[in-house]
């Protein structure tokens, strides 16, 4: 395997941080899951609702990729739950980095050229 496919994403971690006012969804303040990859992991016997992961979903491979330190990606760091009745908030934190290898994820081969 070559260096040339190998490609690196950051490794995630989405924290339920307080957000204004007292929240009212089944995400407790400090409950968390981690990304890496394309794998989500929860810590042991915890749960995570399915409508905050449905609004969360969509930033996570954004998160995961290198940006420019002035993109609101880079910067932005909380998402506000989608119950605009909640209150409550998701901090996603760039926690560490794995390297993967273009063959072991994809069958689709690389371009000879580039």
């Amino acid at each position: 395997m070559s260096k040339s496919e190998e490609f690196t994403l950051y490794d995630l971690r989405v924290e339920v941080v307080a957000g204004p006012g007292e929240m009212v969804c089944n995400h407790p303040v400090g409950s968390y899951f981690e990304v890496c990859g394309e794998d989500l992991k929860m810590p042991p016997g915890q749960t995570f609702p399915i409508y905050p992961l449905a609004a969360l979903l969509q930033f996570l491979p954004a998160k995961q990729r290198e940006t420019a330190p002035s993109d609101w990606m880079t910067t932005d760091m909380e998402i506000a739950c989608p119950d605009p009745h909640c209150g409550g908030r998701f901090r996603i934190t760039r926690s560490g980095r794995t390297t993967f290898r273009h063959s072991e994820v994809t069958r689709v081969p690389l371009d000879p050229e580039n």
